[in-house]
């Protein structure tokens, strides 16, 4: 499922246009704040521009100059700060202090989370017999909302959530049976690059999901070239976790001889990132 054609590149757009949309009056005249690496911030700003709510989106340094720009266009006002997504997260709360602002949180919110989880139903319009649902995983929003929407209907269907091995606080909590935090070390797929999952959607995902792999650095940059070359498709490093973690055979048990859908929750990236990932001189 190409949610890299969505609004603003993401899926993201949906949980927080969902979230925006379901502030009372007095709520949005006192503008709103959000922290993201990129998707969520997009989907935030573009959704209060459409909303006509004023919006500042705390961004990390690291941030793609892509994701920077395009959510500066939309309408927020973007303030870089930190290296990491909880730097961020500090810097909003901060700000939340000074000038009352309402956070719009990016994946652990009941809001946010229905909102993500309209995909699961545009799934089930296409494909009403699908067995697995293969979905990325960075603080557990999308997979939530997707289980949810999924399992209410059929609860047979298999929904695999798929994390970076340098960042993958989700399914450390899920295999280990306890809220824990995990990273090493950034990864490419910088979109789920999230230490500490939902206290929301650990609870969910403990309950609805089926199971959780991790990939590797180079399973993920293979999982783009393969979008890439096999079908014409451009992705981020987090939209490619689902097809990586297909490509690697961690997934065989499950999909083989099974009507799978792959998500693809991304396709915000740098041409230059592009370029290093293929090898290809950057053609300007």
């Amino acid at each position: 499922k190409f949610e890299n054609m969505q609004r603003t590149g993401s899926f993201k757009i949906r949980g927080a246009f969902n979230k925006l949309a379901s502030l009372s009056r007095e709520e949005r005249e006192q503008g709103v704040i959000a922290c993201s690496a990129g998707n969520h911030a997009q989907g935030v700003s573009l959704s209060c521009a459409m909303l006509g709510i004023d919006s500042k989106v705390v961004m990390p340094c690291t941030a793609p100059s892509s994701k920077v720009a395009a959510t500066a266009d939309y309408s927020a006002e973007v303030i870089l700060h930190g290296n990491s997504f909880n730097d961020t997260i500090s810097k909003a709360h901060e700000l939340i202090e000074l000038e009352n602002r309402i956070f719009i949180p990016p994946y652990d919110d009941e809001k946010v989370i229905a909102g993500q989880g309209t995909i699961g139903l545009e799934i089930l319009e296409d494909l009403y017999d699908v067995d697995n649902v293969i979905v990325p995983i960075g603080g557990g929003g999308l997979i939530s909302g997707i289980a949810i929407a999924l399992k209410s209907i059929n609860p047979t269907i298999n929904i695999i959530g798929v994390q970076a091995v340098n960042v993958h606080g989700m399914a450390k909590s899920f295999h280990e049976g306890q809220f824990l935090s995990h990273r090493t070390t950034g990864t490419i797929a910088d979109g789920c690059d999230v230490s500490t999952p939902g206290k929301l959607t650990y609870e969910i995902v403990k309950e609805l999901v089926t199971d959780i792999v991790v990939v590797t650095e180079e399973e993920i940059k293979r999982g783009m070239i393969d979008l890439i070359q096999r079908n014409k498709i451009v992705t981020e490093g987090a939209g490619a976790l689902a097809s990586a973690a297909i490509l690697s055979g961690k997934l065989k048990g499950y999909i083989e001889n099974k009507k799978t859908v792959s998500l693809i929750s991304g396709g915000n990236i740098d041409l230059s990132r592009i370029s290093e990932i293929t090898g290809l001189n950057h053609v300007h």
